[in-house]
């Protein structure tokens, strides 16, 4: 085996090794004000007021390798809650289903 083609096996080898790792790494913490926001149901947010909506999004993909859907939507979720917080909310509901990275969420105020 010559070294060019060695060469490309590692440098390849390498490459599918870092994407499985920033594939399995969350980027996306909850701030301590996100922390008091809960993520629901529309029904249970029949008696709260609407405090209004946010589009949250994220990278989907990294290096070209499709994240995993769950992590992707756990951290939507995430970033829902902490905007949710900024705009007085303490109830965030998914209102679409995650695509290309992106989903959108009711805010509101249950008083929790």
């Amino acid at each position: 085996m010559n070294t060019i083609h060695v060469n490309k096996i590692l440098a390849t080898g390498r490459l599918v090794l870092l994407a499985g790792l920033l594939t399995a790494c969350s980027w996306v913490e909850t701030t301590p004000q996100g922390g008091s926001v809960r993520v629901a149901y529309a029904d249970a947010v029949a008696n709260c007021a609407r405090v209004g909506n946010v589009t949250v999004s994220l990278k989907n993909k990294v290096a070209g390798v499709e994240r995993k859907a769950n992590k992707v939507a756990t951290e939507l979720a995430t970033l829902a809650r902490n905007e949710g917080a900024v705009m007085g909310g303490d109830t965030v509901v998914a209102e679409s289903p995650v695509s290309q990275g992106r989903q959108e969420f009711g805010v509101y105020q249950c008083n929790n």
